[in-house]
């Protein structure tokens, strides 16, 4: 495979923009792993790429958050992006520039397109009902309501959609409503919004996901929406809110999901002008350039639908295709915060080497919408066999051989040619299934080639050979070619494990950023001293981990959310002094959980049948917000025993459950050891 053989191509890529509103976690790094592979491989084979990211900076969310902590929203964005940034330049993540959305570019961008909207027609306005939080004197836009999904009927759903069956509605259509923001039930207020009718693009967008810029999975839920048919997308909200403001409005803001995307085209047009090029060829709707995006499933709506329209209302370049991966899960469930799988970055960071997961995702990932899991004993045994025990054991088997004898000098022709070139024949397949994002399917061959490479080495045994004066000549040659072979490996490599390969270019003294170098081997090429490139994963490592992202739990729940003067968070004051005798009558007891059920009329009760060891209670709870009541049967939990029954509108409440947390969904039942059974006492 010649590196002329194909034409240079522009090449835009971008990932989901992460919300600048906490850390980045493990699942994040499932699409950023993804798409750096993608931008790596496409660079290596000579394409000009612009790999781009940004924050997404907007909404309620952030106003509020900002507040508790006693910020601006614009310093705490300030600050996220930082972090961010810092945690994905860590994971080698190579985004050519990681911008925001709150920015000068984007401003101007979204205000263009919404402006080309208007003029054509395609924006409408609309007095509508909308709930509004009478405590907090504000509109409750999205997520900021939650209730039971209108088509399903299963509780704890936002107002946008359900994350259960999938459906969309109008917000105003959730049944049992509260806001999130205040506990309180909202009422029901008119206001006027600007909508996107996204009716009249129907026919476009039709083309556009028949012209195969979905994956098929992706088509087929789109043709359910069609059918569905489209609704105007309400693009503004009122004040207060983060964002920016509406032209030619007064007191009307963008919908954060209006300038977020805007967002991907808003960083290109930065690098543009700070690199002194032109925007322009982008976003012409004839232009050659390309355009991609990585994005999960559960943005789909947004990057399938709207995007495209306001692209095409704004006669710009629409994508070339959206690229939808599945969830992350882990040791087989999603992501848990008590269990200790809820783990940020930076915690996995301070105890493992980044490619190991980097690694791990691409043997897993493929061109579906499939989830995937990190199975903790699976991705140890997984990087140990492969990386440690199959790619670099061929280095190492050879390096010392090379530097003792032969001045650390690889010989002037291969022992095996035939074996070499049979490797190069698998380049150009390979690197179809990673421009395929079949990642899986590419790692499978690359691990099959490393298997042949190390069967050829013990099969020559040069450790043997090299007792035999006459036979030193085989053994330069051998491990030569053992060692162009590691070359190979680990150029098709470098995209998935950039870390370990940089260690790798420094061995062999000589870059692996070049997809077709390969097609000359090193020969009469020095080599540097072999030093270690990777270290197996030991499962302590993984329980500290785990461990670890307790603690943080722990430290989260051990912290209030009103903010001191500074900004900086507090802990929960400590309550009125009492004398141990008095503290000595509470009768703390470990109950199970038998029975949990949804309280008729209440925003955040759940009614717990529990076995306290030969007898059962029936108590209320206030952790509806946090716990669906099917999750909570067959838990042991903490409960006061000896709390005199409360006589409730709803019934009555015959003891008290232990929770811990700042509320909302961040709230925790207390869980006893594994081993403590119902009726014992707490100590």
């Amino acid at each position: 495979m010649d590196k002329t053989s194909s034409s240079k191509r522009n090449i835009l890529i971008t990932s989901a923009l992460p919300y600048a509103s906490g850390s980045l976690h493990l699942g994040h790094f499932v699409e950023h792993s993804q798409s750096d592979i993608w931008a790596r491989m496409l660079r290596s084979q000579g394409h000009e790429v612009k790999f781009l990211c940004a924050d997404d900076a907007h909404g309620t969310p952030i106003m509020l958050n900002a507040e508790k902590q006693g910020l601006t929203p614009e310093a705490m964005v300030d600050a996220i992006r930082e972090e961010h940034w810092r945690d994905l330049q860590a994971f080698g993540v190579s985004y050519d520039h990681y911008h925001s959305t709150h920015s000068q570019e984007n401003q101007e961008l979204v205000s263009e397109v919404y402006l080309k909207l208007k003029a054509a027609g395609h924006i409408e306005s609309k007095i509508v009902e909308q709930y509004f939080d009478p405590e907090r004197e504000m509109f409750l836009p999205d997520r900021f309501v939650k209730g039971t999904c209108p088509k399903c009927d299963t509780p704890g759903q936002y107002s946008d959609g359900c994350e259960s069956c999938g459906s969309t509605y109008d917000s105003t259509e959730i049944k049992n409503p509260v806001s999130v923001v205040s506990g309180t039930t909202p009422v029901m207020k008119e206001s006027k919004h600007l909508f996107v009718n996204l009716k009249n693009f129907e026919p476009m967008l039709k083309e556009w996901v028949a012209s195969g810029s979905l994956q098929e999975e992706v088509t087929n839920k789109l043709a359910e929406w069609f059918e569905a048919g489209l609704q105007s997308w309400d693009i503004s909200r009122d004040a207060p809110y983060f964002g920016f403001q509406i032209p030619e409005e007064d007191n009307k803001y963008f919908y954060v999901w209006m300038d977020a995307p805007v967002g991907y085209l808003a960083c290109l047009k930065y690098v543009c002008e700070q690199n002194g090029e032109n925007f322009g060829p982008w976003i012409d709707p004839d232009t050659d350039h390309e355009m991609y995006h990585f994005i999960g499933k559960d943005i789909l709506y947004f990057h399938s639908l709207f995007w495209p329209a306001m692209l095409h209302g704004a006669n710009m370049k629409l994508p070339n295709a959206v690229y939808v991966h599945g969830f992350l899960t882990v040791n087989g469930t999603k992501m848990s915060k008590s269990r200790g799988t809820f783990i940020k970055a930076s915690t996995y960071l301070e105890h493992l080497n980044p490619d190991y997961l980097r690694y791990y995702f691409a043997a897993k990932l493929s061109d579906g919408l499939v989830d995937i899991d990190l199975n903790m004993e699976d991705f140890r045994q997984r990087v140990n066999s492969d990386l440690v025990g199959k790619v670099v054991n061929i280095a190492s088997r050879c390096a010392g051989f090379v530097k003792k004898k032969f001045n650390s000098t690889l010989s002037e022709s291969l022992h095996n040619q035939a074996l070499y070139d049979e490797f190069l024949s698998h380049s150009g397949a390979i690197a179809q299934l990673f421009e395929a994002r079949k990642y899986n399917a590419a790692i499978r061959q690359i691990m099959a080639l490393a298997d042949k490479a190390n069967q050829y080495i013990a099969d020559m045994a040069p450790w043997v050979a090299i007792k035999d004066e006459a036979r030193l000549g085989e053994v330069h040659q051998v491990c030569s070619t053992g060692i162009n072979l590691f070359r190979v490996l680990m150029n098709w490599l470098a995209p998935v494990i950039p870390f370990t390969a940089s260690k790798a270019e420094d061995f062999l003294n000589v870059k692996l950023d070049d997809w077709y170098a390969i097609n000359k081997p090193l020969l009469g090429h020095t080599i540097n001293k072999f030093k270690p490139l990777i270290r197996r994963i030991e499962s302590e490592t993984l329980d500290k981990i785990i461990e670890q992202s307790k603690q943080d739990l722990a430290a989260t729940q051990a912290t209030l959310e009103q903010p001191k003067s500074n900004g900086q968070l507090e802990a929960d004051p400590i309550g009125d002094e009492i004398d141990f005798d008095t503290f000595a009558k509470v009768d703390l007891r470990v109950a199970k959980i038998i029975d949990a059920q949804h309280v008729e009329k209440a925003d955040k009760l759940l009614q717990l049948t529990l076995d306290l060891g030969g007898e059962t209670r029936h108590v209320f709870a206030g952790i509806k917000s946090a716990y669906q009541p099917e999750d909570l049967v067959g838990k042991h939990t903490v409960m006061v025993a000896n709390l005199a029954p409360r006589k409730m509108r709803l019934g009555v409440s015959e003891g008290m459950v232990l929770a811990a947390g700042p509320g909302g969904d961040e709230l925790y039942i207390l869980e006893p050891h594994v081993g403590a059974q119902p009726g014992m006492r707490v100590k």
